[in-house]
């Protein structure tokens, strides 16, 4: 996909920075064909697809239609997706580091108690790989001057 001079590949990068820089044009593309511009999917994103669901939910036989239509909403819903499994995998790095010091100073035994899981997951989640992946440094409802 060639972009032209003044185009907003910053803003999509921002707004799709959950996602890996590989399959950033063809989400870039799969929005624009479908007419979804960037401040729809950055909201859709803020709120976590609550409007979606909402929306969805509602009675309306034209729910879709503030959204772009059927094929923005699945977009728009693949997308919020796509960053809760960013964030879950985020959250699993975070996990794994930290069971990951426990390690050095308690048995597995007694950080298996203390976290609720087998001594196997234990050694499973010591185990996963945290330091590999390249993860947002903050979700995006959260705007930059409150970035710590």
């Amino acid at each position: 996909m060639k972009r032209q001079p003044g185009d907003d590949t910053s803003v999509w990068s921002e707004i799709l920075a959950h996602r890996d820089p590989d399959e950033l044009e063809l989400a870039v593309a799969r929005f624009e064909l479908a007419r979804v511009p960037p401040d729809v999917v950055s909201a859709t994103l803020r709120d976590c697809g609550d409007a979606l669901f909402s929306a969805g939910r509602s009675d309306e036989a034209d729910w879709a239609h503030e959204f772009g239509g059927s094929v923005a909403v699945a977009l728009l819903a693949a997308e919020v997706s796509a960053l809760a499994a960013h964030l879950n995998s985020r959250a699993a790095a975070v996990r794994s580091a930290a069971v990951e010091l426990l390690l050095d100073d308690f048995s597995a035994v007694s950080v298996a108690e203390e976290l609720g899981v087998s001594r196997q997951k234990v050694y499973d989640i010591a185990r996963a790989s945290h330091r590999t992946a390249a993860y947002i440094p903050r979700v995006p409802w959260r705007s930059h001057e409150h970035h710590v």
